[in-house]
């Protein structure tokens, strides 16, 4: 069987059956946004992503001051959903030896804007060759209790912590090669490039939400991996998904529907997460948009009607 074959989630899958942890300092291994390590009653989280030229940008189209805030915006999103706060992180790189100094330079001055935006620090990391621009964030983040994809219970509110479908529309745009955008598809396209971390909830997060998870995939895909973890329904109200009038805009101009980029776009490095009716106070500048019921599967509430969704995401195989 050839990875492809397999799909990105069947090949992790395959590849953790091989391994096993050993360590009992180990609280969350494979599974979650973050791995959880207990060190001396503190817990420590670890995460990391990757940016390759070809697959998650295109070179030619994306600043590379904006590919380097990139880089460290995603994976401070993966440990903001476990209701962390980034510490510090090693870096690998790899870049075609033909490259411009000047270029690489760019891209370390934005990962350094980043770092002074979410108080991290880069302490080490390696270098190599290669024949695509190719960038390896390994971070290590902090909390004092840790917010896994699994912990949605029967009764919690489905909470989201901002718009999405913005990045999948401004991907679109910049494919477009435009020579003038419109000032709302420059917002769209900077949503894509320039995504922000929601590191502003890290606190509330680990305070009062019983699950979380980001939104990277799509959201009904990663709702579908909250779901799975937590073994529970979701049911959301279409009426209550945000809207944002850049993406109303786009939609309308193209000819596109709104609802399947707000279900299924990635990109977005917004939060899902879910908490009791005892804590809703706490996120009164989030959207409610559904409930966490008894069962299995998501299921859309549109025109008095629920049907099943499906759970599709983006995936990097």
């Amino acid at each position: 069987m050839k990875i492809k074959d397999l799909g990105e989630f069947g090949l992790i899958d395959r590849l953790v059956s091989v391994l096993s942890i050993k360590n009992n300092s180990v609280v969350i291994g494979f599974g979650d946004d973050c791995s959880a390590v207990e060190i001396e009653n503190q817990l420590y989280l670890f995460t990391g992503d990757i940016q390759l030229e070809g697959k998650h940008f295109i070179k030619d189209r994306m600043f590379p001051e904006d590919l380097g805030w990139k880089l460290v915006s995603i994976n401070v999103s993966d440990v903001v959903a476990c209701g962390g706060l980034p510490k510090w992180g090693f870096i690998s790189v790899g870049f075609p030896p033909d490259t411009n100094f000047d270029y690489v330079e760019k891209i370390y001055r934005g990962i350094n804007e980043a770092l002074d935006f979410y108080k991290a620090d880069i302490i080490g990391g390696n270098t190599t060759s290669s024949d695509q621009v190719l960038l390896d964030l390994f971070l290590v983040g902090k909390t004092e209790r840790f917010v896994s994809r699994s912990g949605a219970i029967e009764g919690d509110f489905l909470l989201l912590s901002g718009f999405t479908g913005l990045s999948r529309a401004g991907l679109e745009l910049l494919m477009m090669k435009k020579s003038r955008y419109e000032e709302f598809e420059k917002r769209l396209i900077k949503a894509f490039t320039k995504p922000v971390a929601r590191i502003d909830l890290s606190e509330k997060i680990q305070k009062f939400a019983n699950s979380c998870i980001d939104i990277s995939d799509g959201l009904a895909g990663d709702l579908g991996h909250l779901q799975k973890s937590s073994k529970v329904k979701i049911v959301i109200d279409k009426s209550s998904l945000p809207v944002h009038s850049d993406l109303t805009a786009y939609c309308k101009k193209y000819e596109k529907d709104p609802y399947e980029y707000i279900l299924y776009g990635g990109e977005d490095y917004q939060l899902a997460f879910t908490v009791s009716k005892e804590n809703l106070e706490h996120f009164n500048d989030c959207f409610v948009i559904g409930k966490v019921e008894k069962g299995e599967g998501i299921f859309l509430i549109e025109n008095k009607k629920t049907i099943k969704i499906k759970e599709k995401g983006f995936e990097h195989i």
